[in-house]
């Protein structure tokens, strides 16, 4: 008995031992930062919006140093601001020198639905009882996102827009109706069936001759098929649409990149596409 005791006592004494052998040194963790996080209290729109900010490497409030600015639809963090902001960050490497280095405002939803259409009479707004009122939304990017960026952040003035399915239908409404807005445009998938495609038929000052902004406008889709509408369309077809509408623009500013991504879908373009229009939009090193 005395010998089980002894052993009993030297085994529990080794395995508290080897625990005390194994246990993992003491770390100290850090919260990993990407960015910040602005809250605007919006006029326009009656409540308070978020955005995301990405600023680029070496950026510094206090220095005379002034850089483009990526606006991008749906940019919550679980959304798609924090891989657009690492694809910034990747083609600004040195050693990829793809882009010149940009901030990223990402603004995070509240009402995508709501934000990023314009009134519809189709049967679709019975599922969507919140929409038809990007007139506000786009209200708020002019007069109060825009200016706070540039009141609070080092803008040049080089404003670019990024937006996918019905942010792509939003990006492509401020394209013809307020084409001054940015002059940087990547519209991907656009949910361009949205009331029947009457987007397709808007006239535009960018169709003008005296339109003398430097604009220049990507556009992708996928092999992404039908639409949910009463009379189905094909996004690849609204798609080209647009692109063919926009090249016959009668200003001689306006560059328009098509880009037909076979290989993706409505889910898994936006990252390829994003990457593409980069190459496209910046052929030719600026930094």
């Amino acid at each position: 008995m005395k010998k089980i005791a002894i052993l009993l006592t030297f085994t529990l004494s080794a395995l508290i031992t080897f625990a005390q052998k194994s246990k993992s040194p003491k770390t100290t963790s850090k919260p990993f930062v990407l960015g910040l996080i602005d809250e605007i209290q919006s006029k326009e729109l009656a409540e308070k919006r978020t955005v995301n900010i990405y600023l680029p490497e070496g950026y510094d409030q206090n220095d005379s140093i002034k850089y483009p600015v990526i606006y991008l639809l749906d940019g919550s963090a679980d959304e798609d601001f924090i891989h657009v902001a690492g694809l910034v960050q990747f083609c600004n490497f040195e050693w990829v020198n793809q882009l010149p280095k940009s901030i990223v405002v990402g603004i995070a939803n509240v009402d995508r639905k709501r934000d990023f259409t314009f009134p519809s009479t189709i049967k679709a707004k019975i599922a969507l009882p919140t929409a038809g009122h990007s007139d506000k939304f786009m209200a708020f990017i002019e007069k109060e996102l825009q200016p706070y960026i540039e009141s609070n952040y080092r803008g040049n003035g080089d404003n670019m827009i990024i937006g996918q399915s019905l942010g792509g239908l939003f990006a492509t409404e401020v394209l013809l109706k307020k084409p001054s807005l940015f002059n940087k445009y990547i519209i991907i998938s656009p949910s361009l069936w949205w009331d029947n495609g009457s987007l397709l038929e808007q006239s535009s000052a960018i169709l003008t001759e005296s339109f003398t902004r430097e604009t220049a406008v990507y556009i992708a889709v996928g092999k992404e098929g039908l639409t949910p509408t009463e009379i189905p369309r094909v996004m690849e077809v609204d798609a080209n649409l647009l692109a063919d509408k926009l090249r016959g623009t009668k200003s001689k500013k306006v560059n328009v990149f098509f880009d037909y991504l076979p290989m993706e879908n409505h889910a898994s373009i936006m990252h390829q596409a994003v990457m593409n229009a980069f190459k496209f939009l910046y052929p030719v090193q600026q930094h």
